[in-house]
């Protein structure tokens, strides 16, 4: 079988779908590996450690399985990556389907198997494959970094001789792998941690990692892990929790995500008012749409004396992660 590796052409990303290690892997195993030139670059694999690892550096688009991190894209000048796919090859990669449904469109034109990595059930067997998972954590844990990064004070309790400052206080809505990862990565930080999830059997995973649980009495359990869409009352619920609790907050990071669509909006307008001037939002939902209504995916607001912070692909800025 011929495995091949093209450049990712998505703006801003970083990352590449094998390693020169993994790609040693599977020519020990058999298989014929051809990784594009500069495939690795941007991640520090230079095109020489896959030559080492056995691959050949040359044309990606004649293979049987081809590996990318992400859809295929519209190229400059108005090709399509899935038009440089053979009939029948197979395409390996987070596709987010929903999300790229005219590539899923030309995908299924050309006779090609694409297995989405993203869509992988979050369970014990399949947690080594599942990338949605893995890239999440990332996200979590460069999230804080940037929220730490743009509030104006210490995460940590400082004692000093002119003083004493109080630790920061951070609040991660939603209790999945990017806002578990959130949790504990703003506790290392010394920050005081509050989260807050719709599924309250998530409880003890949020203490685990040194937060205190905010509970809410509603229940959206989904498959795989996620959360599903809330009624029209639980959303209420919700709603006047967060506008309690986020106003007394230094720091909110949100992460709610629900399988297969946007993501849902849970900041309004009304509760950034209420949150105190040089406080800092912190939405990882961008990617989907945005936690935040004021969120402007990309780029970073300030609204109501707020900082509102509304990254893309986190994953893609620690490539060797």
């Amino acid at each position: 079988m011929k495995i091949a590796v093209p450049i990712e052409v998505r703006p801003g990303e970083n990352r590449v779908a094998l390693d020169p290690e993994s790609c040693r892997k599977l020519v020990q195993a058999g298989a014929e590996v051809a990784v594009e030139p500069g495939a690795g670059k941007r991640a520090f694999f230079p095109d020489e450690a896959y030559r080492q690892a056995g691959a050949t550096l040359g044309d990606p688009w004649n293979a049987d399985l081809v590996l990318k991190v992400n859809a295929p894209m519209e190229l400059p000048g108005g090709a399509f990556e899935a038009d440089r796919l053979k009939p029948g090859a197979i395409l390996l990669a987070s596709l987010f389907p929903t999300r790229h449904l005219d590539a899923m469109q030309k995908l299924a034109a050309r006779g090609v198997t694409a297995f989405s990595t993203d869509c992988i059930p979050r369970t014990t067997r399949a947690q080594a494959m599942d990338t949605l998972s893995s890239q999440a954590n990332i996200t979590g844990y460069k999230g804080v970094l940037l929220g730490a990064a743009e509030f104006p004070g210490y995460f940590p309790m400082f004692m000093t001789a002119a003083g004493t400052t109080p630790q920061a206080k951070v609040f991660v809505i939603g209790a999945g792998v990017a806002g578990l990862q959130a949790i504990a990565t703003a506790r290392r930080l010394g920050a005081s941690v509050s989260a807050t999830d719709v599924r309250p059997e998530v409880r003890e995973q949020i203490e685990s990692v040194g937060g205190k649980y905010v509970g809410i009495d509603v229940k959206a359990q989904a498959g795989g892990g996620y959360a599903a869409e809330l009624s029209a009352e639980d959303k209420a619920l919700q709603a006047r929790m967060l506008a309690g609790h986020c106003a007394g907050m230094d720091v909110v990071v949100t992460t709610a995500l629900i399988g297969g669509v946007f993501a849902p909006r849970l900041l309004d307008e009304a509760i950034v008012a209420t949150m105190k001037p040089g406080s800092v939002i912190v939405d990882l939902g961008a990617d989907g749409g945005g936690n935040c209504a004021l969120s402007r995916p990309g780029e970073t607001v300030t609204a109501h004396g707020v900082r509102i912070l509304a990254p893309l692909n986190l994953p893609a800025t620690l490539p060797r992660a």
